[in-house]
């Protein structure tokens, strides 16, 4: 069961006309806000660009109808989540990732399947990169799980085959919690391969989703669940990463959200996009697990997204 305010919160994210949500990111930073009220009758209290382009649409959804018409949408994604023992926090919620809070991209909401860790998940480090990973790629992707493991960080990624796989995999083997942000609803699981890491995931750590339990893997899905696996810790970590790799897009966010930055020294000397990054001075080229420990211990800035992420949730 849900309270009224959650209930509310997840009606807005359900609006839809001619195909077109309203921002939900705009909709999580004005509820973490406290102008969850004003929402819901028509009003956007955030003076921005995001803002002023939603308000028509939400005003317009809220005059064809009223806001408790899409309470049946949400139970349903409700009961669907239900089936797989999947969990809702919400941005209204005191157990809402704390990483998340800080940032301007930040879903409205976050079903999950395991158990959160308000304290651990403080303490994640994105540890990410290409899906063909190369051997020696494979290799480093495990040896630094295994070292910021150690060092007490909860290891983060995408489930993706590759480099995300691995950072799982090795934190898992050595009893260390690990976070799955996938990029499709609660219920579903991709890749298919991944299936038995996954229940693993949501036995020993906790699996993330900031769609709809319904909503299949899209095009669009996995570029914004990165935005999350990137707000949600301390640091992104890149492996292995070409120029139009997904953790390419990550890396770039990530500084934006005001996190660390790490890309392994053998990809800056292999990738012209990521040596551009360090002499920008938006990355750090890291080796040693000393020099990764020093910069993940420097405390994180928050940092408002730019404009064109504004929209990242803007699709049910």
């Amino acid at each position: 069961m849900i309270d009224d305010t959650q209930m509310r919160l997840l009606a807005l994210c359900a609006l839809r006309i001619e195909a077109k949500s309203v921002d939900w990111s705009l909709l999580a930073r004005c509820a973490l806000n406290g102008q969850l009220d004003s929402l819901c009758e028509g009003f956007i209290p955030e003076d921005s660009a995001a803002a002023r382009k939603a308000l028509p649409l939400l005003r317009q959804a809220l005059a064809e109808s009223p806001l408790s018409q899409h309470f049946g949408r949400v139970e349903e994604e409700l009961e669907l989540a239900a089936t797989v023992g999947a969990g809702l926090v919400t941005v209204l919620d005191a157990d809402y990732p704390e990483n998340l809070r800080n940032v301007a991209d930040l879903p409205p909401f976050l079903f999950y399947r395991g158990a959160l860790d308000h304290e651990a998940d403080a303490r994640s480090v994105a540890v990410v990169g290409t899906r063909q990973v190369s051997d020696i790629g494979l290799s480093r992707a495990k040896r630094a799980s295994r070292e910021l493991g150690e060092a007490g960080y909860c290891i983060t990624s995408g489930l993706a085959r590759g480099v995300d796989t691995a950072a799982h995999q090795t934190a898992l083997h050595f009893g260390r919690r690990t976070i799955a942000v996938i990029g499709t609803g609660i219920t579903r699981c991709y890749p298919k391969e991944n299936h038995d890491l996954a229940e693993e995931i949501a036995e020993r750590g906790v699996i993330l989703s900031q769609f709809w339990p319904s909503r299949s893997p899209g095009r669009d899905t996995f570029p914004r669940r990165n935005h999350v696996t990137s707000a949600a810790s301390l640091g992104t970590l890149v492996i292995e990463a070409s120029g139009t790799s997904g953790a390419k897009m990550q890396a770039r966010v990530a500084a934006e959200q005001g996190r660390h930055v790490l890309l392994l020294r053998s990809l800056v000397d292999n990738q012209p996009w990521a040596r551009k990054m360090v002499d920008s001075g938006k990355a750090t080229a890291v080796g040693a697990i000393e020099q990764m420990l020093e910069i993940l211990a420097t405390p994180v800035r928050s940092h408002e997204a730019p404009p064109q992420l504004q929209l990242l949730f803007d699709a049910g």
